[in-house]
């Protein structure tokens, strides 16, 4: 994957970049997408594909750019953060705070996850606000957490 500038613009607040992403695949497939970075978040603003992406593919693209794309904008470190303490809430500076690996970083999801129940907070948002990344790759954190055995199964939908 290739990640450079595009252009950026300044507002009173800070800026907003764009940046050309280049995937290229060994069957000889690619994707190349237009991101935004503005107040810390990273959006796409458009997406040209060939041969044409699926609906399944398309929804799989935000998981194979969003860590490179991070580390290129200078948002983050990526998903899977080197170890590290908790230093800190994401938007801080724009920047994902440092978050361990594997089953160290999934206990402290669960531990995240249960002190928001705890207080009557939203579980999910708190492990949002602790690791930096978007609703939906902290859920998948948490699925993450609740394989490892740290927190129990999701209740069966009726």
């Amino acid at each position: 994957m290739s990640v450079w500038p595009a252009w950026q613009v300044r507002d009173g607040g800070g800026a907003t970049a764009w940046f050309d992403v280049r995937l290229e695949f060994g069957d000889g497939a690619r994707v190349e997408a237009l991101a935004v970075v503005a107040r810390g978040c990273v959006s796409i603003e458009g997406v040209r594909a060939e041969p044409a992406l699926s609906l399944d593919d398309l929804a799989a693209l935000a998981d194979w750019i969003e860590d490179p794309l991070s580390r290129a904008c200078g948002i983050g470190n990526g998903a899977d953060g080197e170890a590290g303490d908790d230093g800190g809430t994401a938007g801080e500076g724009g920047v994902r705070p440092l978050w361990p690996r594997g089953v160290e970083g999934y206990w402290l999801i669960a531990q995240k996850y249960r002190a928001a129940q705890e207080a009557g907070l939203d579980p999910v948002l708190a492990v949002m606000t602790a690791t930096g990344h978007g609703r939906r790759r902290s859920l998948r954190l948490i699925g993450q957490a609740r394989d490892a055995g740290f927190l129990t199964p999701r209740r069966a939908r009726r």
